[in-house]
Protein backbone atom coordinates (compact mmCIF):
# COMPACT_ATOMS: atom_id res chain seq x y z
CA UNK A 1 0.00 0.00 0.00
CA UNK A 2 0.94 3.48 -0.39
CA UNK A 3 1.05 6.10 2.44
CA UNK A 4 -1.29 8.71 0.23
CA UNK A 5 -3.75 5.86 -0.17
CA UNK A 6 -4.71 4.22 3.04
CA UNK A 7 -3.80 5.05 6.89
CA UNK A 8 -0.57 3.50 7.98
CA UNK A 9 -1.32 0.43 9.49
CA UNK A 10 -0.47 -0.89 13.45
CA UNK A 11 2.32 -3.01 12.06
CA UNK A 12 4.17 0.89 11.64
CA UNK A 13 5.70 2.10 15.07
CA UNK A 14 4.32 5.54 15.78
CA UNK A 15 8.04 7.00 15.94
CA UNK A 16 8.93 5.78 12.46
CA UNK A 17 8.82 7.80 9.69
CA UNK A 18 8.05 6.99 6.37
CA UNK A 19 7.65 8.62 2.85
CA UNK A 20 4.03 8.75 0.84
CA UNK A 21 5.68 7.03 -1.74
CA UNK A 22 7.44 3.81 -0.12
CA UNK A 23 5.16 0.66 -0.17
CA UNK A 24 4.93 -1.07 2.41
CA UNK A 25 2.48 -4.05 2.86
CA UNK A 26 0.30 -4.63 6.20
CA UNK A 27 2.19 -7.73 6.74
CA UNK A 28 5.26 -6.12 7.03
CA UNK A 29 6.88 -4.14 10.55
CA UNK A 30 8.80 -1.28 11.12
CA UNK A 31 10.09 -0.71 14.05
CA UNK A 32 10.50 2.75 16.69
CA UNK A 33 12.11 5.31 14.95
CA UNK A 34 13.64 3.93 11.66
CA UNK A 35 13.14 5.97 8.53
CA UNK A 36 11.93 4.73 5.59
CA UNK A 37 12.77 6.90 2.16
CA UNK A 38 10.74 7.66 -1.17
CA UNK A 39 10.97 4.49 -3.87
CA UNK A 40 11.12 2.25 -1.13
CA UNK A 41 9.28 -1.13 -1.63
CA UNK A 42 9.06 -3.73 0.95
CA UNK A 43 7.91 -6.88 0.31
CA UNK A 44 5.41 -9.30 2.25
CA UNK A 45 5.87 -10.04 6.15
CA UNK A 46 9.57 -7.99 5.70
CA UNK A 47 10.60 -7.27 9.71
CA UNK A 48 12.42 -3.94 10.25
CA UNK A 49 13.99 -3.25 13.34
CA UNK A 50 14.53 0.02 15.68
CA UNK A 51 16.49 3.11 14.36
CA UNK A 52 16.78 1.12 10.31
CA UNK A 53 17.27 3.99 7.51
CA UNK A 54 16.34 2.51 4.25
CA UNK A 55 17.46 6.06 2.57
CA UNK A 56 15.51 5.55 -1.02
CA UNK A 57 15.07 3.65 -4.04
CA UNK A 58 15.15 0.34 -2.89
CA UNK A 59 13.56 -3.40 -2.60
CA UNK A 60 13.33 -5.42 -0.25
CA UNK A 61 11.88 -9.28 -0.86
CA UNK A 62 9.30 -11.67 1.45
CA UNK A 63 10.43 -13.07 4.48
CA UNK A 64 13.35 -10.55 5.29
CA UNK A 65 14.66 -9.41 8.46
CA UNK A 66 16.13 -6.22 8.63
CA UNK A 67 17.75 -5.85 12.28
CA UNK A 68 18.58 -2.46 14.37
CA UNK A 69 20.32 0.26 12.77
CA UNK A 70 21.14 -1.32 9.86
CA UNK A 71 21.70 1.39 6.36
CA UNK A 72 19.95 0.56 3.32
CA UNK A 73 19.87 1.98 0.04
CA UNK A 74 22.17 5.17 0.09
CA UNK A 75 24.36 7.22 -2.05
CA UNK A 76 27.38 5.04 -3.44
CA UNK A 77 30.98 5.51 -2.02
CA UNK A 78 32.53 6.66 -5.16
CA UNK A 79 33.70 10.13 -6.43
CA UNK A 80 32.04 9.60 -9.35
CA UNK A 81 28.68 9.40 -8.44
CA UNK A 82 27.27 12.50 -9.57
CA UNK A 83 23.85 11.96 -8.26
CA UNK A 84 22.03 9.97 -11.36
CA UNK A 85 19.15 7.62 -10.06
CA UNK A 86 20.26 4.07 -9.36
CA UNK A 87 19.13 1.33 -6.92
CA UNK A 88 19.59 -1.44 -4.39
CA UNK A 89 17.79 -4.81 -4.95
CA UNK A 90 17.61 -7.22 -1.55
CA UNK A 91 16.10 -10.94 -1.90
CA UNK A 92 13.74 -12.89 -0.22
CA UNK A 93 13.98 -14.56 3.26
CA UNK A 94 17.67 -12.72 3.96
CA UNK A 95 18.61 -11.49 7.06
CA UNK A 96 20.53 -8.37 7.11
CA UNK A 97 21.83 -7.77 11.03
CA UNK A 98 22.62 -4.64 13.12
CA UNK A 99 24.95 -1.83 11.39
CA UNK A 100 25.09 -3.29 8.02
CA UNK A 101 25.65 -0.87 5.46
CA UNK A 102 24.29 -1.69 1.78
CA UNK A 103 24.83 1.14 -0.91
CA UNK A 104 22.53 1.82 -4.04
CA UNK A 105 24.65 1.19 -7.62
CA UNK A 106 25.97 4.01 -9.82
CA UNK A 107 25.69 4.86 -13.21
CA UNK A 108 27.88 1.92 -14.18
CA UNK A 109 25.62 -0.88 -13.53
CA UNK A 110 22.80 1.33 -12.25
CA UNK A 111 21.92 -1.44 -9.04
CA UNK A 112 23.84 -3.20 -6.61
CA UNK A 113 22.15 -6.58 -5.43
CA UNK A 114 22.07 -9.09 -2.74
CA UNK A 115 20.02 -12.53 -3.50
CA UNK A 116 17.98 -14.37 -1.60
CA UNK A 117 18.64 -16.39 1.57
CA UNK A 118 21.48 -14.32 2.37
CA UNK A 119 23.01 -14.12 6.06
CA UNK A 120 24.40 -9.98 6.05
CA UNK A 121 25.76 -9.88 9.67
CA UNK A 122 27.27 -6.88 11.82
CA UNK A 123 29.06 -3.84 9.96
CA UNK A 124 29.04 -5.78 7.21
CA UNK A 125 29.28 -3.68 4.12
CA UNK A 126 27.85 -4.40 0.61
CA UNK A 127 29.43 -1.74 -1.85
CA UNK A 128 28.20 0.10 -4.81
CA UNK A 129 27.52 -1.94 -8.03
CA UNK A 130 28.39 -5.52 -6.44
CA UNK A 131 26.71 -8.57 -7.15
CA UNK A 132 26.23 -10.86 -4.52
CA UNK A 133 24.40 -14.28 -4.91
CA UNK A 134 21.75 -16.66 -2.81
CA UNK A 135 22.55 -18.10 -0.16
CA UNK A 136 26.17 -16.05 0.16
CA UNK A 137 27.15 -15.52 4.36
CA UNK A 138 28.94 -12.20 4.72
CA UNK A 139 30.19 -11.95 8.31
CA UNK A 140 30.75 -9.75 10.78
CA UNK A 141 32.40 -6.98 9.51
CA UNK A 142 33.23 -7.62 6.16
CA UNK A 143 33.91 -4.78 3.56
CA UNK A 144 33.68 -5.11 0.43
CA UNK A 145 35.40 -2.37 -2.58
CA UNK A 146 33.05 -1.27 -5.49
CA UNK A 147 31.80 -4.13 -8.29
CA UNK A 148 32.56 -6.98 -6.25
CA UNK A 149 30.45 -10.73 -7.23
CA UNK A 150 30.05 -13.12 -5.01
CA UNK A 151 28.26 -16.64 -6.36
CA UNK A 152 25.80 -18.53 -4.38
CA UNK A 153 26.68 -20.32 -1.35
CA UNK A 154 30.01 -18.25 -0.39
CA UNK A 155 30.95 -18.04 3.08
CA UNK A 156 33.31 -14.78 3.84
CA UNK A 157 34.52 -14.50 7.13
CA UNK A 158 34.85 -11.67 9.40
CA UNK A 159 37.16 -8.73 9.68
CA UNK A 160 37.93 -9.27 5.63
CA UNK A 161 38.41 -6.38 2.83
CA UNK A 162 38.02 -7.09 -0.35
CA UNK A 163 39.51 -5.39 -3.38
CA UNK A 164 37.40 -3.80 -5.78
CA UNK A 165 36.25 -6.09 -9.00
CA UNK A 166 36.78 -9.02 -7.06
CA UNK A 167 34.85 -11.90 -7.80
CA UNK A 168 33.97 -14.72 -5.25
CA UNK A 169 33.37 -18.28 -6.85
CA UNK A 170 30.34 -20.70 -5.81
CA UNK A 171 30.36 -22.77 -2.79
CA UNK A 172 33.90 -20.98 -2.05
CA UNK A 173 35.30 -20.05 1.35
CA UNK A 174 37.28 -17.14 2.82
CA UNK A 175 38.98 -17.23 6.39
CA UNK A 176 38.17 -14.63 8.98
CA UNK A 177 40.50 -11.41 8.77
CA UNK A 178 41.72 -12.05 4.85
CA UNK A 179 42.55 -9.46 2.49
CA UNK A 180 41.33 -10.23 -0.64
CA UNK A 181 42.99 -8.50 -3.69
CA UNK A 182 42.39 -11.66 -6.41
CA UNK A 183 39.68 -13.84 -7.41
CA UNK A 184 38.59 -16.78 -5.59
CA UNK A 185 38.12 -20.20 -7.60
CA UNK A 186 34.84 -21.70 -7.12
CA UNK A 187 35.07 -24.47 -4.51
CA UNK A 188 38.60 -23.20 -3.16
CA UNK A 189 39.48 -22.62 0.41
CA UNK A 190 41.18 -18.88 0.94
CA UNK A 191 42.77 -17.18 4.17
CA UNK A 192 45.28 -14.68 4.82
CA UNK A 193 46.84 -11.07 4.05
CA UNK A 194 47.04 -11.58 0.98
CA UNK A 195 44.97 -14.59 0.46
CA UNK A 196 46.46 -17.97 -0.27
CA UNK A 197 44.35 -21.12 -1.21
CA UNK A 198 44.94 -23.94 1.45
CA UNK A 199 42.37 -26.46 -0.38
CA UNK A 200 39.02 -27.33 -1.21
CA UNK A 201 35.22 -26.47 0.37
CA UNK A 202 34.70 -30.76 0.50
CA UNK A 203 32.61 -30.03 3.55
CA UNK A 204 30.19 -27.75 2.07
CA UNK A 205 30.03 -29.63 -0.90
CA UNK A 206 28.66 -32.91 0.68
CA UNK A 207 26.51 -30.78 3.01
CA UNK A 208 25.01 -28.98 -0.44
CA UNK A 209 24.49 -32.93 -2.00
CA UNK A 210 26.96 -32.80 -4.52
CA UNK A 211 27.44 -36.39 -5.95
CA UNK A 212 30.92 -38.15 -5.25
CA UNK A 213 31.43 -38.20 -9.08
CA UNK A 214 31.43 -34.26 -8.95
CA UNK A 215 33.29 -33.81 -5.83
CA UNK A 216 36.15 -36.17 -7.61
CA UNK A 217 36.59 -34.29 -10.67
CA UNK A 218 36.73 -30.78 -8.79
CA UNK A 219 39.61 -32.58 -6.57
CA UNK A 220 41.46 -34.14 -9.94
CA UNK A 221 41.14 -30.30 -11.34
CA UNK A 222 42.18 -28.65 -7.83
CA UNK A 223 45.44 -30.82 -8.10
CA UNK A 224 45.76 -29.87 -11.55
CA UNK A 225 45.71 -26.47 -11.31
CA UNK A 226 47.50 -25.36 -7.91
CA UNK A 227 49.65 -28.33 -7.34
CA UNK A 228 50.74 -30.07 -10.67
CA UNK A 229 54.02 -28.33 -12.06
CA UNK A 230 51.91 -27.11 -14.98
CA UNK A 231 51.17 -23.25 -14.84
CA UNK A 232 47.31 -22.37 -15.47
CA UNK A 233 46.85 -22.19 -18.86
CA UNK A 234 48.16 -25.45 -19.36
CA UNK A 235 46.08 -27.14 -16.63
CA UNK A 236 43.09 -25.40 -18.17
CA UNK A 237 44.13 -26.47 -21.51
CA UNK A 238 44.17 -30.11 -20.34
CA UNK A 239 40.78 -29.75 -18.06
CA UNK A 240 39.34 -28.62 -20.90
CA UNK A 241 40.65 -31.68 -23.21
CA UNK A 242 38.67 -34.06 -21.41
CA UNK A 243 35.62 -35.23 -22.94
CA UNK A 244 33.71 -35.87 -19.51
CA UNK A 245 33.99 -32.77 -17.92
CA UNK A 246 31.23 -32.19 -15.68
CA UNK A 247 29.24 -28.82 -15.66
CA UNK A 248 30.62 -27.95 -11.92
CA UNK A 249 34.33 -27.83 -13.71
CA UNK A 250 33.18 -26.38 -16.85
CA UNK A 251 32.05 -23.42 -14.28
CA UNK A 252 35.46 -23.49 -12.43
CA UNK A 253 37.24 -23.32 -15.71
CA UNK A 254 35.40 -20.34 -16.95
CA UNK A 255 35.91 -18.86 -14.08
CA UNK A 256 39.35 -19.00 -14.18
CA UNK A 257 39.39 -17.75 -18.17
CA UNK A 258 37.50 -15.08 -17.22
CA UNK A 259 39.72 -13.39 -14.31
CA UNK A 260 40.95 -10.18 -14.98
CA UNK A 261 42.74 -9.95 -11.48
CA UNK A 262 44.15 -13.24 -11.51
CA UNK A 263 43.28 -16.01 -8.95
CA UNK A 264 44.31 -16.70 -5.82
CA UNK A 265 46.87 -19.13 -5.53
Amino acid sequence: MTGQQTAVPQSIHATAIVHPEAQIPESASVGPYSIIGPGVTIGERVTIGSHVLIERDTSVGDDTQIFKGAVLGTDPQDLKYAGEETTLAVGSRTTIREYATLNRGTIDSGTTVVGDDCLIMAYAHVSHDSRVGNHVILATSVNMGGHVIIEDWAIVGGVTAIHQFVRIGCHSFVGGGSRLPQDVVPYVMVAGSPCAAFGLNIVGLRRRGFQRAAIRQIREAYRLVYQSELNVSQALEQLEARDDLRPEVEHMVSFIRASERGITT
